[in-house]
């Protein structure tokens, strides 16, 4: 921590340091769209630390400006951003006007995740899928777990009864097989994954990438079913907001939350910082009345800062940091200590994630390097148990109080690495942009309950290089090969596991293929790390002593297609998926413990293969209605038959995974006055194990649908702007209605929508 505050210092010095260069060569000019003119544009030299921001009048003017050949730019958000060459004359004083068209849809965004590189996203190889913080606000997603349920391909899972952990499932594949990023770092640790997608606030978000598939294995051959990628927000503005919601979860528990965003930019547009904040206190819900929750009680508190500073032209310094606080409380009895409840789970997280990116263009900026170091520590104190009954053996009952099994978790994760970029601008005729890296993975966790004689220490480490040639064959065709070679302490040998995907463009339509291999190395993931109530007693995950490596290839196409005009657009994307995986992982019973804990082993169960289509539509019209959907048809299955309990007849299918799920939005959203937004989440039938009888159970669909209102009030002349909003969220109460009741209930007896019947209200104020 006291490295990092040092380092922000220094940041902050810097930035006083910088003094102008005395050329007497300025530009000034106006910025306009429809004939109006528009306040707060950014217009800056790009790769350079000059810039400035048109006034309340729409006008800019830059001073004392380097000489030479430059890219001037004008950018606001909502609108598409303009560059225009000029050449800047010492002594010389230049009118140069804009004109800005607004986004109709972000077809086109700049995008990082598919090729470690930033490309425009109809030119990437790889099919990058973006959902935009505005997006995330006007969905009323309050958590990223929320916000990636409106995405296609995905499909965000409830895994537990009691304490509600989460765990996103990419193509058909689980939690473990998908990668998180925060700002193209890999920090999310798989102990972060059981209870981080909740944990990390929209109000931090800029944008989330997302790749489907294992062609994004430059991030780490792990990365499987597909990559996530949180971009957090960095200012373009000097701005600020601020929010408070309350929701009522079906009449009877509430749920409050407050957010707040600032953000600072110097004039020169070479240094800025963004701050968030946001507090959530959500009471416990008993969906059937049985004196269990079947949403736990909440507290979070989060908050943090983004950073960059432009020290020289062509060099960039980003600094990022965020804490995050949060106790969870699930089962019956609140009001006691949890291990006077009769079945209780109780979790407090402190968790402290950040990052340090410094980047350079050289040779004529042909050439870039990247140098980055990024961590995360989550310390947690957690307890999971059933008080037992006084009368039935009064031994257990007294090492019971006397000894409750409460536990703790020390988890810190570590990584750093370099990127070099060099392009080669008549390759055969086209250009190549070379990409090579090398980064190193640290992962420690030690999650102990001596009650259970429960103890997972793993410490992980992983060194990883990588090379990739992205080749613009012709304007057409381009060509995006790699390869990643990871040396995993946990496997013996070093794992190649190369990528090829290429990109065919035709007017409005583009057509890709990809394939490309991956592992998983034999380590506890984030589902293994989760104790379960079962059958009167806990149930937890071991490892096989001989566990070895999870192989995969997976082999994808796609077509993407749309349509623009003046007043709308209309687009649709096909993409079919194939994933064959090798000594694939699975999950049998193995008997009892000591402590007479039911025990499921995690093995390699021969191979299996994942396989389905993935169809999106989208339109908009006259940048006010706009329409999203999506929709997955898969198998998944094993080639041999998987005994997950030893009383039940076992099966080839995946457990917990539908053949069918999908998403839709529809919004209406002008600028200012009355806004509109519908979405829906539809999940399709799955088998379900019930431990409790044992058996197999087939879930019923759920159509989970919601609805938000908002009118929004523009006071431009006094620089704000208030809104006030209301909604529905699962309107139609499309929840579960048979969960396992009482003190002995099977809590991973979980599916369908994470809520029932929410009611909300709240208020945004905001600059302008």
């Amino acid at each position: 921590m006291k490295i990092i505050t040092g380092l922000f210092l220094m940041v902050c010095l810097s930035i006083s340091m910088l003094s102008a260069q005395d050329t007497d060569s300025n530009i000034f000019g106006d910025v306009t769209a429809d004939g109006e003119h528009l306040p707060f544009v950014s217009v800056y030299l790009k790769d350079t630390q000059y810039g400035s921001m048109t006034d309340l009048s729409g006008h800019y003017m830059l001073t004392n400006l380097p000489v030479g050949e430059h890219i001037l730019v004008a950018s606001l958000i909502g609108y598409k951003p303009v560059e225009k060459k000029i050449t800047i004359v010492k002594g010389k004083t230049q009118e140069i006007n804009f004109i800005l068209e607004e986004k109709v849809m972000s077809l086109d965004d700049v995008v990082v995740t598919g090729t470690k590189t930033f490309k425009r996203r109809t030119e990437s190889a790889v099919v990058v899928n973006v959902l935009e913080g505005k997006k995330l606000e006007m969905l009323q997603a309050g958590t990223l777990s929320e916000g990636l349920a409106f995405q296609p391909g995905l499909r965000m899972e409830t895994d537990c009864q009691t304490c509600n952990y989460t765990q996103l499932r990419m193509n058909g594949l689980g939690g473990g097989y998908s990668q998180i990023l925060i700002n193209s770092r890999p920090v999310f640790s798989p102990l972060t994954g059981l209870y981080g997608l909740e944990q990390i606030p929209t109000n931090m978000i800029e944008r989330i990438e997302v790749v489907r598939g294992g062609a994004s294995a430059l991030y780490g051959a792990g990365a499987i079913g597909g990559t996530v990628n949180v971009i957090t927000k960095v200012p373009e503005s000097s701005s600020f907001s601020a929010t408070s919601t309350n929701s009522i979860i079906n009449g009877s528990a509430n749920d409050r939350q407050i957010s707040a965003n600032a953000g600072v930019l110097s004039d020169r547009k070479n240094a800025g910082l963004t701050l968030f904040a946001s507090h959530r206190n959500r009471e416990s819900y008993d969906h059937n009345d049985d004196g269990f929750s079947e949403l736990p009680k909440l507290k979070n508190n989060s908050f943090g800062f983004t950073s960059f500073l432009l020290p020289a032209p062509n060099h960039k310094i980003e600094l990022s940091l965020s804490s995050m606080y949060e106790y969870r409380r699930g089962g019956d009895r609140e009001d006691l200590p949890a291990y006077l409840a009769e079945q209780s789970e109780e979790r407090t997280h402190n968790v402290l994630m950040g990052g340090l990116d410094y980047s350079f263009n050289f040779n004529d900026n042909m050439s870039s390097f990247a140098a980055y170091v990024a961590g995360q520590r989550t310390d947690r104190d957690h307890y999971t148990g059933i008080k037992p009954e006084e009368e039935d053996d009064f031994d257990i009952y007294l090492e019971h109080l006397e000894n409750p099994p409460y536990g703790f978790t020390d988890n810190q994760t570590y990584m750093g690495g370099v990127q070099m970029n060099h392009m080669l601008p008549d390759f055969f005729s086209g250009k190549n942009n070379l990409t090579f890296g090398a980064e190193y993975n640290y992962d420690m966790v030690k999650d102990e309950i001596k009650a259970y004689d429960y103890l997972l220490d793993q410490t992980t480490r992983n060194f990883g290089g990588y090379l990739q040639s992205d080749w613009d064959i012709t304007k057409k065709l381009n060509l995006l090969t790699g390869v990643r070679a990871d040396k995993h302490n946990m496997v013996d040998r070093l794992i190649w596991s190369p990528r090829v995907s290429a990109l065919y463009k035709h007017e409005e339509m583009q057509v890709r293929a990809s394939w490309s291999t991956g592992f998983r190395p034999p380590q506890a993931f984030d589902s293994d790390m989760h104790i379960a109530f079962s059958g009167g007693g806990i149930q937890r995950i071991i490892l096989a002593d001989d566990l070895k490596e999870e192989r995969s290839q997976s082999i994808s196409a796609s077509i993407n297609y749309d349509k623009p005009t003046e007043k709308y657009i209309w687009g649709v994307t096909m993409e079919g998926f194939y994933t064959r995986l090798y000594d694939a992982f699975v999950l049998e019973e193995d008997g009892v413990d000591e402590q007479g804990n039911a025990i499921l082993e995690k093995r390699n169960g021969g191979n299996s293969t994942v396989q389905g289509i993935t169809f999106e539509l989208r339109g908009n019209y006259n940048r006010l209605w706009q329409l999203e959907a999506g929709i997955t048809l898969q198998s998944s299955r094993y080639d041999d038959i998987v005994y997950w309990s030893e009383d039940v007849e076992g099966t080839s299918k995946y457990l917990r995974t539908p053949d069918d799920y999908g998403y839709y939005t529809f919004t209406y959203n002008p600028k200012w006055g009355f806004k509109a937004a519908l979405s829906g989440v539809y999940t399709g039938e799955m088998l379900m194990p019930y431990y409790n009888g044992p058996e197999l159970r087939t879930s019923k669909s759920f159509f989970e649908q919601n609805l938000k209102l908002s009118y929004a009030l523009d006071w431009r002349r006094v620089g704000v702007g208030v809104e006030f909003f209301a909604g529905l969220q699962n309107m139609f109460n499309a929840y579960q209605n048979d969960f396992d009741t009482g003190k002995y209930r099977d809590s991973n007896y979980v599916y369908g929508p994470s809520r029932p019947r929410t009611v909300f209200f709240g208020l945004k104020l905001m600059s302008l």
